[in-house]
């Protein structure tokens, strides 16, 4: 039975679907069972690149019997998506498909999601229960300020938000005083997007003396790392309440999992979505409460399911009831990652994306520092490059040139602008080992 969320006689939000959001372990444990060897049966028999990964392991599809087996399963990682790209990992024909999202990729090339119309559906009861735990009803306006396109945050948030019955003002991003006239004039009392863009939206209000103008009660945010003291600041600024939102587009979109009015862990959708926690670097299988790499398998996608996928992201996971009642496991604050990704103003970067785009022009080096930082809740990213010794010796046009090609190079190759600055050979450090790329000084625990 579907139940929105109005708030009951103790104050709690209630749930949009209580019979699943509130299972028993065991109940969860048998579902998860089912689905997995039906999941399965249908990958091997329609993903070749499953199938032969399967049976190099020495698997067949009645070695699963339930979860207790899933640790025979081979991992996915976004390097075999890549070798798939595009359709390679499809269980379904493209003429059942619907829709196609895509993330960025570790040299340029996307990764790639299918979606059948089950799978859309699917997605959008994810989203649902997530925006009715944080207190969204059918009655609510909200605007969804994430991008639209092949970015999942935009539909994602959007096709959720309708499901829930809410009345949706789809504005995207890069016009925050249409977003600010639009939210006073329609009234809008809630609002999805990246919680960075929120506090700048905030800053505006403050500016032109307009908070006081704004319904606006509920903030969905996600798409990028934050912390509670950003979350205090977004609720204490506009005098709303804020809750995070989680999701990858390999696995979904947004709504795979989220937070609670608690604030004691995203709850993950274990009806649609098995949780693991591994050890990364022996990927064995970590007990509850450990931390380690989050891996997620998918038991109800069509399009494109994914096996013992590896996030990357590290955290633990809590299994219990939470305060607010429901039952399904929660992750918790995401302490970094396994790989060498940054998630900058909500778009995935790689080190090997800024190595490509220096191969492509001639007098860098492959010597480069990448610099993150977050000034005022908003993520900087500049890039410090090694070049020949011939530019510093030549006119500043030149110099200026090269800087200009290598910030469109990295613009290209990762979506997002970087700060660039042309330094002299040897400026930056050197190792005889690992070379360290990155430094990010943001503090995001």
């Amino acid at each position: 039975m579907l139940v929105t969320a109005e708030s009951d006689k103790t104050g709690f939000f209630m749930y949009w679907n209580e019979t699943k959001e509130c299972m028993s372990r065991d109940q969860i444990e048998e579902l998860q069972s089912k689905r997995l060897v039906k999941q399965i049966n249908r990958i091997y028999h329609n993903v070749e690149y499953y199938r032969k990964k399967m049976q190099e392991a020495g698997l067949e599809p009645s070695d699963i019997r339930g979860i207790e087996d899933l640790d025979k399963l081979p991992f996915t990682t976004y390097e075999d998506i890549a070798k798939a790209y595009p359709f390679g990992l499809s269980a379904v024909p493209l003429s059942e498909a619907v829709r196609v999202h895509a993330s960025s990729g570790t040299t340029g090339k996307p990764k790639i999601a299918i979606y059948t119309r089950k799978d859309i559906d699917i997605w959008s009861e994810c989203v649902a229960r997530c925006f009715s735990m944080a207190g969204i009803t059918k009655n609510d306006i909200i605007q969804v300020g994430y991008g639209y396109g092949l970015f999942t945050g935009g539909l994602g948030a959007h096709y959720g938000a309708e499901n829930l019955g809410a009345l949706v003002i789809p504005m995207s991003t890069g016009n925050t005083k249409k977003l600010i006239d639009m939210m006073i004039d329609c009234g809008t009392t809630a609002i999805a997007c990246t919680p960075s863009y929120l506090l700048h939206v905030a800053e505006a209000l403050e500016a032109e003396g307009l908070v006081d103008k704004i319904k606006l009660k509920y903030a969905i945010c996600g798409a990028e790392p934050w912390t509670d003291n950003m979350r205090k600041q977004i609720e204490e600024r506009l005098h709303i309440k804020a809750v995070d939102i989680y999701g990858l587009t390999e696995i979904m979109g947004p709504g795979v999992a989220a937070d609670c009015e608690h604030h004691k862990g995203l709850h993950i959708w274990e009806d649609h979505f098995i949780p693991e926690i591994i050890d990364p670097d022996t990927l064995e299988q970590l007990p509850a409460g450990q931390t380690g790499e989050l891996v997620i398998t998918t038991i109800t996608k069509e399009g494109m399911p994914l096996i013992r996928y590896r996030t990357r992201d590290l955290t633990s996971i809590e299994i219990g009831k939470c305060d607010c009642g429901r039952t399904m496991a929660r992750i918790q604050r995401f302490k970094g990652r396994s790989d060498d990704m940054l998630v900058i103003r909500g778009v995935n970067v790689f080190p090997s994306q800024v190595e490509q785009a220096l191969l492509e022009i001639d007098g860098t080096t492959p010597n480069y520092m990448i610099n993150v930082d977050r000034v005022d809740n908003n993520d900087t990213f500049e890039v410090q490059i090694e070049v020949e010794e011939r530019f510093f010796s030549d006119e500043i046009r030149k110099l200026e040139e090269l800087r200009s090609k290598v910030e469109n190079s990295i613009h290209q190759m990762t979506g997002i602008k970087a700060k660039v600055r042309l330094v002299e050979p040897n400026a930056l450090p050197h190792s005889d080992g690992k070379t360290k790329h990155v430094n990010d000084a943001r503090k995001l625990v």
